[in-house]
């Protein structure tokens, strides 16, 4: 007799994580977080709820990401988006780094609804990016940061679309980065329009927050390197699209809305680690280029601050 399917439940038809689940009391602990069982605080997951996988119309399972230290003011913003995408499946994990402030209880506001939230001591963001990355089961896995959130409700199902219509293991997009307490204050435009490969030569990545990529190419080529700093997401989608020539596309529209004063451009010091650090991605991934290269592109940023796209 062949396997009997597992039942669909709807919990909440409202929400990303809970229209479409099924029952799985028997789960095993969370993959790549066993040996820390103390941080594995709560969720759908916990309690059994599990994405549904088996859909006959070849939609996929999108695992979101957001790790958070210390991000009470923003993180709710992050989470709402996340949790109102629409005609998607999603498997939400938060990765908290032992907050000391608010945030843990805002995430347990919303521990129906997340599928699995982590929170412990970690080594930085990018282990904490990690340590998400081998909880997830999706077949798709993005990252949103918690100071972060989607432009619209259409922003994964448009993404999955684009994966399944160009046949791709990636997809990324455009972004801009806003006023970190007024939103609706345009401070920059990110294309990643005419992005290639070759471009990581001259210190060029696509927007890593608008970045989808199958979790199998996670399995194949590996997580973020730890031991960088600032540039890990660039030495990633290094490894990823020009060492490895992992299939992509371009989505010619802005999905995530970034607030301004990350770590990467706080001050003349965190940009000279930035640019040091890519010169090292680049050569960790057999890409040509020097310090100078990378510089150049500063002149074209400039450019970015004047770009008013349409939202």
């Amino acid at each position: 007799m062949g396997q009997r399917k597992k039942r669909l439940i709807c919990l909440d038809e409202r929400y990303s994580t809970t229209r479409s689940v099924v029952v799985n009391r028997g789960a095993a602990t969370v993959s790549g977080v066993e040996e820390s069982t103390s941080e594995i605080k709560g969720g759908l997951r916990v309690k059994g709820y599990y994405p549904h996988y088996d859909y006959e119309d070849g939609r996929s399972v999108v695992s979101i990401i957001t790790v958070v230290f210390n991000g009470e003011k923003f993180i709710e913003d992050a989470i709402q988006s996340v949790l109102s995408q629409k005609n998607c499946n999603i498997e939400y994990i938060v990765v908290d780094g032992a907050s000391s402030d608010g945030t843990l209880k805002i995430i347990e506001k919303y521990k129906d609804r997340i599928s699995l939230y982590l929170s412990g001591p970690d080594e930085g963001i990018y282990d904490a990016m990690n340590k998400g990355i081998c909880a997830a089961t999706g077949k798709i896995v993005g990252i949103l940061n918690a100071d972060d959130y989607y432009t619209d409700n259409d922003v994964v199902s448009d993404v999955v679309k684009e994966l399944s219509a160009k046949s791709v293991d990636a997809v990324f997009s455009n972004l801009v980065i806003v006023d970190r307490d007024n939103v609706e204050k345009v401070k920059r435009y990110y294309t990643s329009k005419g992005f290639r490969p070759e471009k990581f030569a001259y210190g060029w990545m696509p927007a890593h927050p608008t970045f989808f990529v199958k979790r199998a190419c996670y399995e194949k080529y590996g997580l973020f390197k730890t031991d960088y700093k600032i540039a890990a997401d660039y030495e990633l989608l290094a490894r990823l699209l020009a060492k490895n020539k992992i299939t992509y596309s371009f989505l010619d529209r802005v999905t995530v809305r970034m607030r301004s004063g990350g770590v990467s451009t706080r001050n003349w010091r965190s940009n000279w680690i930035l640019n040091k650090e890519i010169v090292r991605a680049c050569a960790e991934n057999e890409i040509d280029t020097n310090i100078l290269k990378v510089l150049s592109k500063y002149p074209k940023k400039v450019l970015e601050l004047v770009l008013r796209p349409a939202l």
